[in-house]
């Protein structure tokens, strides 16, 4: 009975004893390599200063070290400058914070955000707006015909005009996913552009070429043996990310964008195979900007 004394007295002090310092990446880990609940170090978060490294080195760090999403959340959060309280709940929906358009953490419409810490007060949250295209631009006809249908002719998602409207000047952005559908696997949502998607793992960072007055990228190929869908590896940036309550995602990119043309596509946008042996691009939203 002592003992269970003593451990409800620590964890009830154990945050304002942490509040004392400033809190970092390291001790964060060493909080829960220490076996603290999530919902005790989450507290301590909110409770203590902190300078934490939030690159996609950081919070692969955290995973590595097996700190859980809300833990990290909470991070994340608190680095931008709207940590939950003490009491608060990530993964409960419960209220966020709202009428700040800069703040990644605030209600957003549906869509995909470019943060931009730089930005004028107001305009730091750039929402990318989609852009659709119907159909694919296919190329290599002559060398499937030379072949007997060995080779394959490519597909190309082609968008009208030279450059996206947004664009950003930092060569390593950070992005905010806000999906209507909260849980993955479901496909209802009123958005057009937005719904029937979950997660940022549904959807792919390419790189366009521009041609004339349009920009293309490749989402498929096909040859006398069948169609498949897939994109040009040459063209895909990766990245990783955080969920920071159900249906909102923190987006970083594992390395620096090249000056040039760019679109988050979904999975749907890859090109399939047609029921004659051929392949076409399906309907697909593609949020898009430029990297100056």
């Amino acid at each position: 009975m002592r003992k269970f004394f003593l451990a409800v007295v620590f964890l009830a002090i154990c945050p304002l004893l942490v509040a004392q310092q400033t809190l970092n990446n390291d001790s964060v880990i060493k909080l829960v390599k220490a076996g603290l609940s999530d919902d005790l170090i989450v507290s301590t978060i909110a409770a203590s200063p902190g300078t934490y490294d939030t690159t996609a080195e950081g919070i692969i760090a955290f995973k590595t070290a097996g700190v859980s999403d809300k833990i990290v959340g909470a991070v994340l959060m608190k680095a931008s400058g709207a940590a939950p309280s003490a009491g608060q709940q990530l993964t409960t929906g419960g209220a966020q914070a709202a009428g700040n358009p800069d703040d990644p953490t605030a209600d957003h419409e549906a869509g995909i955000y470019i943060y931009s810490e730089s930005a004028p007060a107001g305009s730091k949250m750039t929402e990318l707006e989609p852009s659709v295209y119907s159909q694919g631009k296919s190329g290599g006809f002559l060398a499937s015909a030379m072949t007997y249908g060995i080779a394959k002719i490519k597909m190309k998602a082609v968008l009208r005009g030279a450059h996206a409207n947004a664009r950003v000047s930092d060569p390593q952005p950070v992005f905010y996913f806000y999906f209507e559908t909260k849980s993955a696997g479901l496909s209802q949502s009123s958005n057009a552009f937005f719904g029937g998607t979950s997660t940022p793992n549904e959807y792919t960072l390419l790189k366009f070429d521009i041609k004339g007055e349009t920009r293309e990228t490749l989402v498929g190929s096909m040859n006398a043996f069948g169609g498949s869908g897939g994109t040009d590896d040459k063209a895909v940036t990766s990245f990783t990310y955080t969920k920071l309550r159900p249906g909102v995602y923190k987006v970083m990119l594992n390395g620096a964008l090249q000056p040039g043309e760019y679109g988050f596509i979904s999975a749907s946008g890859t090109a399939v195979a047609t029921p004659y042996g051929g392949a076409a691009a399906t309907n697909s939203r593609v949020f898009d900007f430029g990297r100056n």
